[in-house]
């Protein structure tokens, strides 16, 4: 038996009156998802805990059988595994996820987050302004890795007690003075962040993208901190061997600690233009050795934040049609297999962060599609189906028969 975990990351979303009451989801079309549901059954599960932040983190670990309130330190330690940075208790190791972001900063009482991504820059572009922030700031207590595009890494010596952050997606277009002064706390913090904040504004690659029209990089955002996690792999816990397919360090970062195979796929970016057909074969490539492949596509939930309806809708068909039927279609013929099509959360166009309302999602098992009368796959479709409490409840019954 194969297992499949295909992941629609942010997908979900709420009726929207230029939709006429639909959501994105239930406008777009999907064929292959509304198969897999005709012929399988649709389930709801609870991927946030009560209490816990509706991040990709929380909800992701769900997706994989652990029950963050066992395992959870912060979302930052994950992407640390995925990037190769190992975190020491002593000390201990703090990593936080440092955003190259675009802040209007007229003063520390006066921040307005223009852009969380800072204008969703290209890794070639980031990966220089994080070195010379490495170069000019980093030091043996702190030290700067670059990552994906805005996505990237800081990881001090020594907790910082009484810092609380927030996730700048969740505040574009938004005063955040609050949270900026939070920072300006901590001198040493501050005199860091100013300091990154001078060296990137000046910078020629900034210059040149504001030649360009194109937002610059000129801050950097630190978020999402924690210590290293304690985690049993999936071969422990439930007996498989498992791959993980993704463009975004977080969900490696899972996968390392889970002990999955990273498959990196040339050419994955995490948006719209991400290399769908290469994640297909990849995961289609996997399976033939592994039990379970997971694959993960992040663009719906990037146009989800930045409020675009029409990328949104665009970014749902093409993980319907570039992922999830040529996956089915590499299937056929082959080992009998179960699959599973979701989302982690909901991220609401509306509102433009995630919320923490549990996640419609398909089950098909290849043994058992003699169906064909099920409802269509969206939000609103789900009502009678089985609900999972928790990831794990969710991943034994999934792995089951």
């Amino acid at each position: 038996m194969k297992y499949i975990i295909l992941i629609g990351d942010g997908m979900g979303d709420y009726p929207m009156a230029e939709l006429d009451g639909k959501t994105p989801l239930e406008a777009a079309r999907t064929p292959a998802m509304d198969f897999l549901a005709r012929h399988g059954e649709l389930a709801v599960l609870r991927t946030v805990p009560e209490g816990y932040p509706p991040g990709s983190d929380v909800a992701n670990l769900s997706l994989v059988g652990y029950l963050p309130q066992e395992c959870y330190t912060g979302r930052a330690p994950l992407e640390a595994a995925s990037m190769g940075v190992e975190l020491f208790d002593d000390g201990p190791d703090v990593a936080f996820r440092c955003n190259l972001v675009t802040l209007d900063l007229k003063s520390d009482h006066d921040v307005t987050m223009v852009d969380y991504s800072g204008g969703h820059i290209s890794t070639k572009e980031a990966k220089e302004l994080i070195r010379s922030l490495e170069q000019a700031v980093g030091t043996e207590r702190m030290r700067f890795y670059p990552g994906i595009s805005y996505r990237h890494l800081m990881v001090r010596r020594g907790e910082l007690k009484g810092l609380e952050t927030v996730p700048p997606h969740d505040h574009t277009g938004s005063q955040v003075s609050e949270y900026w002064n939070r920072y300006m706390a901590f001198p040493h913090i501050k005199t860091m962040l100013k300091q990154a904040c001078n060296i990137l504004s000046s910078h020629e690659i900034n210059s040149a993208r504001i030649k360009k029209g194109l937002n610059p990089a000129n801050a950097i955002w630190l978020w999402g901190e924690g210590t290293s996690p304690v985690m049993s792999t999936l071969s422990e816990q439930y007996g498989i061997s498992g791959a993980l397919i993704s463009a975004v360090d977080l969900l490696k970062g899972i996968g390392v600690y889970a002990g999955m195979e990273i498959i990196d796929v040339p050419g994955a970016t995490g948006y719209l233009d991400t290399n769908y057909a290469g994640k297909a074969d990849a995961a289609l490539d996997a399976l033939k050795e592994k039990d379970m492949v997971l694959v993960h596509v992040e663009a719906p939930d990037e146009a989800a934040h930045q409020g675009l309806l029409k990328e949104k809708i665009q970014a749902i068909e093409d993980f319907d049609q570039k992922i999830v039927k040529p996956i089915l279609e590499g299937l056929h013929g082959g080992p009998e297999f179960k699959m599973v099509v979701t989302m982690d959360h909901f991220t609401p166009i509306s509102i433009k962060t995630h919320v923490s309302d549990p996640v419609p999602l398909i089950m098909f098992d290849s043994r058992r599609n003699d169906r064909n009368n099920g409802p269509l796959y969206h939000e609103k479709n789900v009502g009678n189906g089985l609900f999972f409490e928790n990831g794990r409840e969710f991943f034994k019954m999934f792995l089951k028969g």
